[in-house]
């Protein structure tokens, strides 16, 4: 292969699966939080059970070996479920990072303050109403900043992805390194594209966080 300038090009793929990988498993994430909430808020014990079961086992393992379970452990007997690769990278971050999310967001929830629900209930109003209404706008003030922490660390952790075959930015850079030998300059440009993906995503959360905020004083000025 050629001059560094003429490899780049693959190092930009990557970056486009990279981002594509992430944008999809924060999606994943971000329901499996608002999920596992719901089934620990249950009111039937075996319910609950299963949803702490979750939070636990992919709080508690290695995201490394929960993406090899996936990619190499299903396609086997008694399971036969053989994923792609690209399936496997974004159910393995959005589930562990999911179950991240889940502590968050019930965080976030508790720490509204129970006169808040005492007056939703005071005015008659149904649950979805108190919780999309009154509870939610609050909880998400506090939920988005270490939210937008966790968002940062999954685009990290897609560089695990490399190591089951996907051609991601870090499996680029690899393949940068091992044909041109220019390993300081590739991989102080990897750390670059990472590092510009995160403020990205930081500015991004701002904006939606001044919304929240300005949502949230609008409606205590009525």
């Amino acid at each position: 292969m050629g001059d560094l300038e003429q490899l780049l090009p693959l190092l930009v793929k990557g970056t486009a699966v990279t981002v594509e990988i992430a944008a999809c498993a924060i999606v994943l994430a971000v329901f499996m939080a608002c999920f596992a909430n719901v089934l620990r808020a249950a009111p039937w014990r075996a319910v609950r059970w299963l949803g702490n079961v979750y939070v636990e086992v992919f709080r508690g393992t290695s995201l490394l070996v929960q993406l090899f379970w996936f990619f190499f452990v299903l396609p086997l007997p008694p399971f036969n479920v053989a994923l792609t690769p690209f399936t496997v990278a974004i159910v393995g971050l959005g589930l562990h990072y999911g179950a991240y999310g889940s502590e968050i967001l019930r965080g976030a929830l508790r720490s509204v303050p129970h006169g808040q629900f005492e007056a939703a209930l005071a005015l008659n109003m149904s649950p979805a109403m108190r919780m999309r209404r009154i509870i939610l706008p609050q909880a998400m003030i506090n939920a988005l900043p270490p939210a937008t922490n966790l968002m940062i660390e999954l685009i990290k952790g897609t560089s695990l992805v490399s190591l089951i075959t996907l051609s991601d930015l870090t499996f680029r850079a690899r393949q940068l390194d091992e044909a041109t030998l220019e390993t300081a300059k590739i991989f102080a440009l990897t750390l670059i594209i990472y590092f510009a993906l995160a403020q990205c995503l930081v500015a991004l959360m701002r904006r939606v966080e001044l919304r929240f905020s300005h949502g949230a004083a609008r409606r205590a000025a009525r």
